[in-house]
């Protein structure tokens, strides 16, 4: 699978959102016979305050565009706030680098990992800017298995949501959460989607979970949400575990994501499945449909 460049990639973004465009969206009238999808390019450059010629070229990757040119271009097509940043940081206007690009991580996990461990009966984990995992509690293990136990290539968030059959059978719904998870990845990458870490974990997404290649060519971008989620596993029966997430201040290019028991009973499964988690519990797996892309 070829890993995506920030040129073509800026430009299969905004024709994918342009062909998303009727007419009517934007006050314009439809004619009766339509042959493109959506919003033609000149519609769009019309909107956007530019040319036709530059526009076409900027959808096929062969010109740069100033901030607020391309902001401009987002109105055109009515992004949201998500697929705006995304648009922005895919023609490299994005935050600074943090340390996790280039610097130690060791440090980062070190100074997280108790942060982790405060929080006995909710799983949690830390993510760089790839979504590798660097650290995780006792909870997190409990709940989804020892990420020690995942080849060091596959040990990422993207993977773990997509691939692996532990979590797959404890997590009742889980594309929802697997997609969201697969959004906001894309949305906040920007330009790191060429990176080579970034189509190494797509490889290993292709090799194993085949059947969600749709996701991987999929352009679209979102905030990772808040929700409650239901898992499931052997022994304490149904849990509910509400998401949420932060980002270290020593480093807001990495990502705790934090599941906390939603009330004392489920506080009091999580628990007992903690102390229980070297006991050899086993999890059968269930089947579920491929979600679509959106």
């Amino acid at each position: 699978m070829p890993t995506p460049l920030a040129g073509p990639e800026l430009g299969a973004f905004l024709r994918a959102h342009r062909e998303l465009l009727k007419p009517a969206d934007v006050g314009l009238v439809a004619t009766a016979r339509r042959r493109t999808p959506g919003l033609r390019r000149e519609e769009v450059a019309s909107l956007s305050g530019v040319g036709l010629a530059w526009y076409t070229w900027l959808e096929q990757g062969r010109v740069t565009a100033s901030r607020q040119v391309l902001e401009a271009v987002a109105r055109a097509l009515r992004l949201d706030p998500a697929a705006q940043r995304h648009a922005l940081r895919l023609a490299g206007f994005h935050e600074p680098v943090g340390p996790s690009e280039d610097g130690p991580t060791a440090r980062l996990a070190d100074a997280v990992q108790p942060v982790l461990d405060s929080w006995p009966t909710s799983p949690a984990v830390l993510v760089d800017r790839s979504f590798d995992l660097l650290g995780w509690n006792a909870a997190w293990s409990a709940l989804w298995g020892s990420p020690d136990s995942v080849p060091a290539d596959r040990r990422n968030l993207l993977w773990l949501m997509a691939a692996d059959p532990r979590l797959h059978s404890v997590l009742h719904d889980w594309q929802p959460l697997a997609m969201n998870v697969f959004q906001y990845f894309r949305a906040q990458a920007g330009l790191s989607l060429g990176a080579p870490r970034t189509g190494e974990v797509y490889r290993r997404l292709d090799e194993d979970a085949p059947e969600l290649r749709h996701w991987w060519g999929c352009h679209s971008v979102a905030e990772l949400t808040a929700r409650t989620i239901t898992v499931e596993p052997a022994g304490p029966g149904p849990i509910r575990l509400s998401l949420s997430s932060f980002r270290p201040v020593d480093d807001p290019s990495a990502l705790v994501l934090l599941f906390t028991p939603v009330t004392a009973e489920d506080r009091a499964g999580m628990d007992e499945l903690t102390r229980d988690q070297s006991s050899g519990r086993t999890h059968s797996a269930k089947v579920y449909a491929s979600s679509r892309c959106g």
